[in-house]
């Protein structure tokens, strides 16, 4: 029997433990979590013979983060651009009106607040949306069978009429944000889009005070930016 292979893998296994720990978000505990891990550690290995693009202002000293924060806006603005015209002419107003029932269709009822956190929302925004909608008749409201100071929320039958009215210029503009990516590349952004997802959701989800956000999570995550 291999034992030092063994013990290569048990020092393996407590190095993950300890990360997950630390960030208990970032990788399920089970065995699929363990290999996204090693996989993670792998690609980090191999960013050395990568070849780095470039991007404007890199000859300047402008970071790598800072590019990725500016393109994540600009490609937020490009979808919101799209999105409007795929409901011009339509019930919407916004494109987090369309995406409420969307997610409402595919989930099911569920309670507003768990509906506003499903968006990454704040709650006076969120709660906001969901008046607009009960207004319109497109969703509609419900006693909890196990909480009767809750409301559940769904889409109705109106609400499914106007959506499916829009879902194919909808699915046009999803077709165009993802613009001339391939198939490989549509995986590995996927990829990297849910890594960072699952950085940043648990962060979100606490609500830290807007003044105290940055120096706290910068102090609680600081092996991951430096």
């Amino acid at each position: 029997m291999n034992y030092e292979l063994i013990k290569d893998f048990i020092d393996m296994l407590h190095e993950f433990e300890i990360e997950i720990q630390a960030c208990p978000d970032l990788y399920p505990e089970t065995i699929k979590g363990f290999k996204e891990w090693i996989s993670s550690k792998e690609n980090v290995l191999k960013e050395d013979s990568i070849e780095e693009p470039y991007w404007e202002g890199k000859e300047n000293g402008r970071t790598p983060e800072s590019v990725i924060s500016t393109l994540l806006v600009h490609l937020n603005r490009y979808a919101k651009t799209y999105s409007k015209s795929a409901i011009a002419d339509s019930e919407f107003s916004t494109q987090e009106d369309f995406i409420y029932l969307i997610n409402l269709k595919a989930f099911g009822e569920m309670s507003k607040m768990a509906l506003v956190k499903k968006n990454i929302q704040d709650k006076p925004v969120g709660m906001l949306i969901i008046a607009r909608l009960l207004r319109q008749g497109l969703i509609e409201q419900t006693d909890s069978n196990e909480d009767k100071r809750s409301k559940l929320i769904r889409i109705s039958e109106r609400g499914l009429i106007v959506l499916e009215k829009q879902m194919e210029k909808i699915r046009q503009a999803t077709n165009i944000v993802a613009g001339n990516l391939s198939h490989k590349e549509k995986m590995d952004l996927i990829r990297i889009l849910n890594k960072l997802d699952r950085f940043h959701y648990p962060i979100f989800s606490r609500n830290i005070n807007s003044e105290q956000l940055i120096t706290t999570v910068y102090d609680e995550y600081k092996f991951k930016m430096s």
